[in-house]
């Protein structure tokens, strides 16, 4: 069984045990946390689509760590002869999928 989630804007196709890296969520390492914005339920024999959610769906999944992607730099020089160079470092919430329920 399968199900697309909608978090942090953004879309994700999970199943039972993946992990996944999603924008930053609140929680600590080890709890337990719940998606029930499902857009649709699949992997039996018809699947379900949600206008605009599957009512009474959940994905639950373990919180594995609480972390920052690597530095992405942003560079930028001009004709004048001036150089500007800057950072970014995004936090993200690593998840394991523990189960789904539709």
């Amino acid at each position: 069984m399968y199900a697309v989630i909608r978090t942090g804007g953004k879309q994700y196709r999970v199943a039972e045990g993946d992990v996944l890296r999603i924008e930053k969520i609140a929680g600590d390492i080890g709890a337990e946390v719940s998606f029930t914005d499902i857009l649709l339920l699949g992997g039996t024999d018809s699947p379900k689509v949600g206008r605009p959610t599957v009512s009474g769906a959940r994905v639950v999944g373990k919180v594995l760590a609480q972390d920052k992607h690597r530095r992405v730099l942003h560079f930028r020089k001009e004709k004048e002869g001036w150089t500007r160079r800057r950072g970014h470092r995004q936090p993200y919430t690593e998840v394991k999928v523990t189960s789904i329920s539709g």
